[in-house]
């Protein structure tokens, strides 16, 4: 079957702040499994999402970041054709990088290149691991581990070309979905001593949106299931699954995730937070955040609508038609509710402008810190309006809280249309 590869320089962020999500506008990456390369930068290895009807696609393409604030894509850093590409890994080791794979006919393969962006080349199937979600891991002492699986994680030592396992010393059972609620997308990492196995957890609600993490003193386990990181739930309508990893980054730990939007479980976006050890190595549960691995998001600068990091209703992130780079949120309804967490409004703001479209128009109500307080301001949105910027007068709002934005309007039909809004403080 033909491989193809091919990169290219696309997208580079321009903005000193980090956001969530790190997929450019109109890029969904999912399934982020980061590296920190010996070149300092922190590489990203996804699922490419292209369409709400199916999940991934027959290419690759890799984010990376010097200081996890501006992100470069490179694309296409790999193509399969005939079989759909579902999650990546990537690993360093004697001069080559090798990205492991798995198709959606169950079969596993590995690619090597001599760059971390690519383009990986001359793919191969891995004999012996057959179904999905592939990671690897080198120990201390230098033995490469192979995991893989769905439902019950797989593990074997790699042999030295780092393209083969050996098949004797697979272990089933590693983690499994009734002891350890484990669904998919395994990734193992160390720190202090412990081994972490990380995976899409499926504790809560019976969907594996959750970041879960088991440990042991051995990379083959036994392992004890330690909780969730992140629940992706409450990002869109149709959350599903998660899927992500666990990274150490200039003397900080972050775990990478995805959310999804279009109200469907497919075209996600890969996203990041910084996390904490305690000192028994547990890690605390993190919530999503808009702001991501950087400072809060300053108000008096341009916020775009689909950093929002919870939506309430029937609202959801999709692209603006005929735009190929710009999304929104779309489909609001009355009672709908999204949030931005979290917004600097320094010593306070006085104005709100929002760019808007509208079908039934409605009301905007802002609130601040959270959603049952009330109303710091609010925009009448006319009916049948084409993209137009609006402004309101807002006050109680200063300092470093979570912004709430309610929705009113006709019951059933959608109310308007948001593309970003931004706060004045004169």
């Amino acid at each position: 079957m033909k491989r193809i590869a091919t990169i290219l320089l696309l997208f580079a962020v321009n903005q000193v702040f980090a956001q969530n999500p790190i997929s450019p506008a109109g890029v969904y990456i999912a399934d982020p499994t980061a590296r920190t390369d010996k070149d300092g930068k922190m590489y990203i290895y996804g699922s490419l999402d292209e369409s709400p009807e199916y999940y991934c696609s027959n290419r690759y393409n890799v984010l990376a970041s010097a200081d996890l604030c501006r992100w470069s894509l490179f694309e296409n850093t790999f193509s399969y054709a005939g079989n759909s590409l579902y999650a990546p890994d990537m690993i360093y080791r004697n001069g080559t990088y090798y990205l492991y794979y798995c198709l959606s006919n169950s079969t596993e393969g590995v690619a090597t290149s001599k760059s971390p962006a690519g383009p990986f080349k001359n793919g191969k199937p891995i004999e012996g691991a057959y179904q999905i979600d592939p990671t690897v891991f080198i120990d201390d002492d230098g033995q490469a581990y192979y995991y893989w699986g769905q439902f019950s994680a797989k593990g074997a030592r790699m042999n030295p070309d780092m393209q083969s396992i050996d098949i004797s010393t697979i272990k089933d059972g590693l983690v499994t979905e009734k002891e350890h609620h484990f669904h998919e997308g395994a990734f193992v990492f160390k720190r202090n001593g412990i081994y972490y196995l990380v995976y899409a957890d499926v504790s809560r609600q019976d969907r594996p949106t959750c970041i879960g993490y088991a440990t042991s003193d051995s990379p083959l386990g036994p392992f004890k299931y330690g909780g969730v990181i992140i629940d992706n739930a409450g990002s869109d309508p149709s959350a599903w699954n998660n899927h992500g990893s666990v990274a150490e980054f200039q003397g900080r730990w972050y775990v990478f995730y995805h959310r999804p939007t279009h109200n469907c479980a497919m075209m996600r976006k890969a996203c990041v937070e910084p996390i904490e050890f305690r000192e028994d190595g547990s890690i605390p549960e993190v919530p999503m955040t808009s702001q991501g691995a950087g400072k809060p998001l300053p108000a008096i600068e341009k916020i775009e609508a689909e950093r929002a990091c919870l939506l309430f209703g029937n609202v959801r992130i999709q692209l603006i038609e005929n735009q190929k780079n710009n999304e929104q949120l779309a489909s609001i309804r009355s009672g709908d509710r999204a949030a931005w967490k979290y917004i600097d409004y320094g010593c306070g703001v006085k104005r709100l402008k929002i760019r808007v479209r509208s079908q039934a128009g409605g009301r905007i109500e802002l609130v601040g810190e959270m959603p049952w307080l009330a109303s710091k301001g609010g925009i009448d949105i006319p009916a049948n309006m084409d993209w137009t910027t609006l402004s309101c007068e807002v006050g109680g709002l200063s300092g470093v809280q979570t912004l709430w934005l309610q929705f009113y309007g006709e019951k059933s039909r959608d109310l308007f249309d948001i593309d970003w809004l931004e706060f004045e403080n004169e």
